[in-house]
């Protein structure tokens, strides 16, 4: 467990040198690699771990540079139906079997914690929680498991579903695009992709401080 996380933090800090041993070694079928990736992080509740934000982020660099077989806009489009497709499927999977994996306790893919978590984000947010969680890892693996578990209606689903896929997908791939051949982006790609992943996670780690400070002042005996 302890390699494979390892190689997990190895593969997203060098995500453009990955990417690029990708492209070399399977060519167009990149195109269907990031495709699994993206559907399996936003339509699977037991791999929230897969990287998202900074997949984007380099797919859309790699094609910044001239010569690269990958399209931007051809990324942007095949990953935000990736995406959709996911959120769609891990709401199916929450409004059928939801009330049960709810009962059950921790295993080595699914911590109870973070089904919760995507709860009180969803209860707080509501339909917008779709959208916002997007841009929030893990939380966005599991708002659609949640709002299928709570049986809200498909047609609202699909339209916060398909507004916050291809937003988020664009944001990423675009900004990957644009800023991708900076100098200080192409010499400091493993300092921008941390970056990135901690600007994802503040608001999950703000909502836990929150969270934890009320309980404390909560809590029998507090002042």
């Amino acid at each position: 467990m302890t390699d494979l996380i390892k190689q997990l933090v190895d593969f997203v800090l060098h995500i453009d040198q990955h990417l690029q041993e990708l492209v070399r070694n399977y060519g167009l079928w990149t195109y269907a690699i990031m495709f699994v990736v993206i559907f399996c992080e936003t339509g699977l509740v037991v791999t929230p771990f897969l990287p998202g934000d900074s997949l984007l982020f380099a797919a859309g660099a790699f094609c910044s540079v001239p010569g690269t077989p990958l399209n931007v806009h051809g990324i942007a489009l095949l990953l935000s139906a990736a995406a959709v497709l996911g959120d769609t499927v891990n709401y199916a999977i929450g409004a059928r079997i939801g009330p049960k994996v709810f009962k059950r306790e921790d295993s080595i893919f699914l911590r109870k914690k973070h089904l919760e978590r995507a709860h009180a984000f969803f209860e707080k947010y509501g339909g917008r929680a779709i959208v916002l969680a997007r841009f929030v890892p893990i939380v966005r693996t599991f708002v659609p498991f949640v709002a299928g578990v709570g049986l809200m209606t498909y047609r609202r689903f699909i339209a916060f579903n398909a507004f916050g896929g291809c937003l988020w997908i664009c944001f990423f791939t675009y900004a990957g695009y644009f800023f991708g051949r900076r100098p200080f982006v192409q010499q400091n790609f493993k300092l921008v992709i941390i970056a990135i992943i901690v600007i994802s996670v503040l608001p999950m780690a703000y909502e836990t401080i929150r969270v934890w400070r009320e309980n404390g002042r909560t809590a029998p005996g507090s002042s």
